[in-house]
């Protein structure tokens, strides 16, 4: 383990932190509100921190392999959620530090679940920051960092396949510095175009920004107590589709903006993801038309509802908790598949579903016929070995963690709906629940110890297990021993 590059990497993290925290310190300053005073002394603590553990660390071996990676994502995405918790309690908005922090993990997770009762009292600062750090951990803090800094390391492709979702990480381009660069120019770009369209429909600036955060990260903070329900039909239809665009791998925007857009419409996932979308956009539509008389508005809210949750958004227009139990299965089916690898969506992703269902039925097929050897194909090449028993231990895993993390909050005295869909909603970044932490209500109910627990749901779900796994392993702080005779 090269302690000191890790180090030296998270102090990096965090200038970066505290270079972000001046935005909504900035808009405080605009509305003139005493938060600003909250968010400076949080950037003095960000960048007095950053120094502590910069300055010691420099070392001319800036090598960084898988296990580094592994750690620096998991300490990395712990440190900023401390840190940015801190404008919440000292503003006084949060005064709970578990409750901020809650709510700091559940923005950087892009996962939107909260625990506060009355967002529309909360100030403009604060509402910036909440949605913002939807859009950092949206295409991911680590990318970010590889983006803008510096770095020296040839292997900065542990830390982008340590934090990027999916079961198969690639380049765009050689550099990864470049690829970094290319998925946030995107990334910023798509952003852009969710404000513009949202404040052509007549939705206030400063709103514009929030909900793009929101939407762009399939995080689902905002302004209102009824989430995206209060606005006109047309904002409820651009946030539907711009919920959508972010749940597809941004590889294949790539793709397009390269002239190859045979191959990104050849994409296996994508077709996958848009069929999954329809389908249950169109079951959901039969289920509840009789609460709405009306096929635009039926059609609106179940597309809107069904984007939400299989990009784990978590944005509502109406609450789906009163629907009847048809659409709330599908909707909780929904939240395990998630959106497609590679994107801003949380879940178990595409990807991983089609490749075990292909793995299931290879394996059918050779009990069938024991002497075949059936290869699984995706996206138009032959998936390996590794990459298959990657993902049949990633559902092991996951389903192992996940029957933790509902134990632990079982000892809450609320129903068997609630602790199933609260624990299900996080791990997969969703948000919103059924029952008590329906859309809604909130999570205060909830007590500190499974607030944290909730909190590690989040970040299991966000960083997909495995680094937060191998922090707390010993052998990952282990140093590497050189065998005798080796170069």
């Amino acid at each position: 383990m090269n302690r000191k590059m890790v180090f030296y990497i998270l102090g990096r993290i965090l200038l970066v932190e505290a270079v972000l925290l001046s935005l909504p310190t900035i808009c405080a300053l605009i509305y003139k509100e005493k938060c600003v005073y909250a968010f400076l002394i949080t950037i003095a603590v960000a960048i007095l921190l950053a120094l502590v553990l910069i300055l010691p660390n420099r070392t001319k071996d800036r090598a960084i392999f898988a296990k580094e990676g592994f750690v620096i994502v998991a300490l990395g995405w712990i440190c900023l959620s401390l840190i940015g918790a801190l404008p919440f309690t000292l503003s006084g908005e949060i005064p709970s530090f578990i409750n901020a922090f809650f709510e700091t993990v559940s923005g950087f997770t892009t996962t939107g679940a909260s625990i506060v009762a009355n967002v529309e009292a909360m100030s403009h600062g604060i509402l910036f920051w909440r949605s913002f750090t939807h859009w950092v951990g949206g295409m991911g803090i680590l990318v970010l960092v590889m983006a803008i800094v510096p770095t020296d390391t040839g292997r900065s492709m542990h830390l982008m396949r340590a934090e990027m979702p999916g079961p198969i990480i690639g380049k765009l381009v050689p550099r990864i510095k470049t690829t970094a660069k290319i998925l946030y120019l995107i990334y910023i770009f798509l952003t852009l175009l969710l404000v513009v369209f949202l404040y052509i429909g007549k939705m206030p600036l400063f709103e514009s920004f929030v909900h793009a955060f929101g939407a762009a990260g399939t995080g689902g903070f905002g302004v209102k107590a009824d989430s995206i329900g209060g606005y006109s039909p047309y904002i409820q239809w651009v946030i539907t589709i711009f919920m959508l665009i972010f749940g597809v791998n941004f590889n294949l925007y790539y793709l397009l903006l390269t002239k190859k857009i045979t191959s990104a419409l050849k994409s296996e996932e994508l077709w996958t993801y848009v069929i999954i979308t329809l389908v249950s956009t169109g079951l959901i539509m039969f289920n509840i038309y009789s609460q709405f008389g009306s096929f635009s508005e039926t059609l609106r809210h179940s597309a809107f509802q069904v984007s939400s949750i299989i990009t784990t958004t978590g944005y509502a227009t109406v609450d789906f908790n009163l629907w009847p139990s048809l659409s709330k299965i599908i909707l909780f089916m929904l939240m395990f598949i998630g959106g497609c690898a590679g994107s801003t969506a949380g879940g178990l992703k595409v990807s991983r579903v089609i490749l075990l269902f292909k793995t299931v039925k290879a394996n059918l097929k050779h009990m069938l016929h024991s002497r075949s050897v059936e290869s699984i194909r995706f996206e138009g090449k032959t998936v390996d070995k590794p990459t298959i028993n990657n993902v049949t231990s990633y559902f092991a895993v996951y389903f192992m963690c996940l029957l933790g993390v509902i134990v632990i909050i079982s000892f809450d005295p609320f129903d068997f709906e609630t602790h199933i869909s609260a624990a299900v909603s996080c791990f997969n970044n969703i948000g919103p629940a059924f029952s008590v932490a329906g859309p809604a209500s909130n999570y205060s109910a909830y007590s500190d110890i499974s607030k944290l627990a909730l909190s590690s749901a989040m970040l299991l779900g966000r960083l997909e297990i495995f680094p937060l796994l191998l922090l707390f392993s010993p052998t990952s702080w282990t140093k590497k021993r050189v065998m005798k005779g080796a170069k």
